[in-house]
């Protein structure tokens, strides 16, 4: 009894003393007369704060491997490779084993599609950590994969079907990045050094697309051609040893940024930037007496969204398609005199001809491969093989059950390497009037939308859906 009593007393008073301490400590001023500090006034130097917006393209990087050395020297520069023609032609043989293709490696990515390009050993493409809220140039191995280094700058910017989406240009001194707020970067390919850096919006007023910057770079002797379609400018060649800004073409036409590429073609023998943007499709001389010049355009296409970039066909004729319900459409470009005229000599909507939603179809001896949308009717998701001379009937198409959705593919040498939405792999070869498929194999389980354009080199074939990105051995 005298123990209980022992222990009630404790109790109370072990509760009268922590709700004594709460009392106090809440009554307690441990400081009067505060005053309010205004930003600045903690005389901290201009510039170590910023804006969520206020990006610094480059600022940050890293370096993971120093003495690194490749004895490879195959090349994919660019969208769609060197020739901006998604065709390959090596002295390799393409052999098609019965075992599946080895996969070398394997890199996890923020969520996107953005693809790589390869240049003597070395693989590299742009990221999102969703973490950092950046952009990553990351720099990797093509034979392990192991990563090399990586150079990135913060840009807050919200999901949309992933982030990235662009393809870099490299070559021996320069290595460039398109961010998806139109973010410009230059590095050295080899150290990462920043060389330069352009803001699309600020420099020119651009308007990037909802889905963010799709166009990637292309460089045409050492001039780095963008369509930046501006309250100003429509399009502008960039330096890329300097970033100096040496033409612009001007934006009379309103053209805003679409995700489509600016394609190179010689048009009745003249060399032409060719760029569909919102509002309509115009050629830009290329030439050095008159580069930069406004030749011809045309308003009869204006998709409101549009990726695939413009095909030529022929010395005077430009195919264009574009998604969402919006089909294809033939393209006539004559010289006279002087002056130009472009005509749309036909368009239909995607139930009734060639039609793409997001890959670039090819144009490989003179037969045109496409990959039909989902609002193409009964060809909707089939690989199909069409003739310049007719747009409205496919020579071939794959089978009902080999439906790819908008998979990327590319040619290498006669046989078609096509990737599907879901993460598997199809060789096609490929005939004057047909294909036939060779092999398949699922290089990513459950994939998902594996929309990336693919990558070539060395024997190695590069394919990534929204989270990862895979190297296998095909050679």
């Amino acid at each position: 009894m005298k123990e209980k009593k022992i222990i009630t007393g404790v109790t109370v008073f072990v509760v009268l003393l922590y709700v004594g301490v709460l009392i106090g400590w809440h009554m307690y001023a441990p400081r009067e007369n505060l005053t309010i500090q205004a930003p600045g006034a903690d005389n901290r130097p201009e510039g170590l704060v910023r804006a969520a917006n206020d990006v610094v393209i480059g600022e940050y990087f890293m370096r993971y491997e120093v003495d690194f050395s490749s004895e490879l020297t195959g090349k994919w520069n660019s969208f769609r490779g060197e020739n901006s023609n998604n065709i390959v032609q090596t002295v390799d043989a393409i052999t098609i084993p019965e075992e599946d293709y080895p996969v070398l490696w394997s890199v996890e990515t923020g969520e996107g599609h953005a693809a790589p390009v390869i240049y003597n050993g070395r693989a590299y493409f742009l990221d999102y950590n969703e973490q950092l809220s950046s952009d990553a140039l990351r720099c990797f191995s093509l034979e392990t994969g192991e990563e090399l280094w990586r150079r990135w700058y913060r840009v807050p910017i919200k999901r949309n079907h992933g982030f990235s989406r662009t393809v870099p240009y490299v070559s021996d001194d320069y290595i460039i990045t398109i961010g998806p707020e139109g973010h410009v970067m230059c590095c050295d390919p080899v150290t990462g050094d920043l060389k330069w850096t352009l803001d699309m919006q600020k420099e020119f007023t651009t308007e990037v697309p909802f889905w963010y910057t799709g166009q990637c770079p292309y460089v045409d002797n050492n001039v780095l051609i963008l369509a930046p379609a501006g309250e100003e400018v429509l399009l502008a060649g960039v330096d890329c040893s300097t970033g100096e800004i040496i033409w612009t073409t001007p934006n009379t036409l309103d053209y805003t940024m679409s995700h489509s590429s600016v394609m190179p073609m010689t048009l009745s023998g003249k060399k032409t930037y060719v760029y569909i943007g919102v509002g309509g499709v115009c050629g830009v001389s290329a030439e050095e007496s008159d580069k930069g010049t406004l030749l011809w355009n045309t308003g009869r296409w204006q998709p409101t969204v549009v990726a695939p970039s413009p095909l030529q066909l022929s010395s005077n004729q430009i195919f264009l398609v574009a998604g969402y319900g919006n089909g294809g459409a033939l393209l006539r470009v004559d010289r006279a005199g002087s002056g130009w005229t472009a005509a749309i000599v036909d368009q239909y909507k995607p139930n009734a001809g060639l039609a793409s939603e997001q890959q670039t179809p090819i144009l490989y001896n003179n037969m045109i491969i496409s990959i039909i949308p989902k609002d193409g009717g009964g060809q909707r998701g089939r690989l199909v093989y069409y003739s310049p001379s007719d747009l409205h009937t496919p020579v071939w198409s794959s089978s009902s059950d080999e439906r790819f959705g908008l998979g990327p593919y590319l040619m290498i040498n006669n046989k078609l390497f096509l990737f599907n939405e879901n993460g598997e792999l199809y060789v096609y070869d490929v005939q004057p009037r047909s294909m036939t498929l060779l092999k398949k194999q699922v290089i990513i389980e459950n994939g998902a939308d594996a929309w990336g354009p693919l990558a070539y080199a060395d024997g190695m074939l590069i394919v990534r859906d929204a989270h990862v990105v895979k190297c296998i051995k095909i050679i």
